[in-house]
């Protein structure tokens, strides 16, 4: 497994595994309208573009990609996404160190997740994130926003 910039003309694959890797949290939350799965094509080749977007590459294959973007000295960490049949094998964790030495400008690392989601917070807990806030979005989400 290989990590690389991501390119705009990876927007498709990445849109494909992406809706692939939410859709257990839109189950987890009740919700099939997350913003991950009624993302548009255009608006992940444009965060490629103006951002940086890590992909994993195993046999030709993405299957697992994250995306990053600096604001002053913090990075924006966003839509970390994991293939499902990938998932449990260090690929989150390869990622997320990835994009930190990607940005080594960075002072902090802000990422948010769904409260329900044990696992995505198990994985930021253990690479050194801690719980900066809760945002209670309505009566079936709160957003846990972590720094690092």
């Amino acid at each position: 497994m290989e990590i690389q910039r991501a390119r705009a003309e990876d927007a498709g694959e990445i849109l494909t595994l992406q809706r692939a890797a939410y859709v257990s949290e839109a189950q987890l939350y009740g919700d099939p309208y997350i913003p991950p799965l009624v993302e548009s094509v255009q608006q992940v080749r444009k965060a490629i573009e103006t951002g940086l977007a890590l992909k994993a590459v195993e046999a030709g294959r993405i299957v697992g990609a994250v995306r990053g973007a600096l604001s002053g000295t913090t990075c924006l960490v966003g839509r970390l996404v994991v293939a499902p049949d990938r998932q449990g094998e260090g690929l989150g964790t390869a990622l997320l160190r990835a994009l930190h030495d990607e940005v080594p400008e960075a002072t902090a690392f802000d990422l948010y997740t769904g409260h329900l989601s044990e696992g995505n917070l198990r994985l930021y807990r253990r690479l050194g994130y801690r719980e900066t806030r809760r945002e209670r979005m309505d009566d079936h989400l709160t957003l846990v926003h972590l720094r690092r």
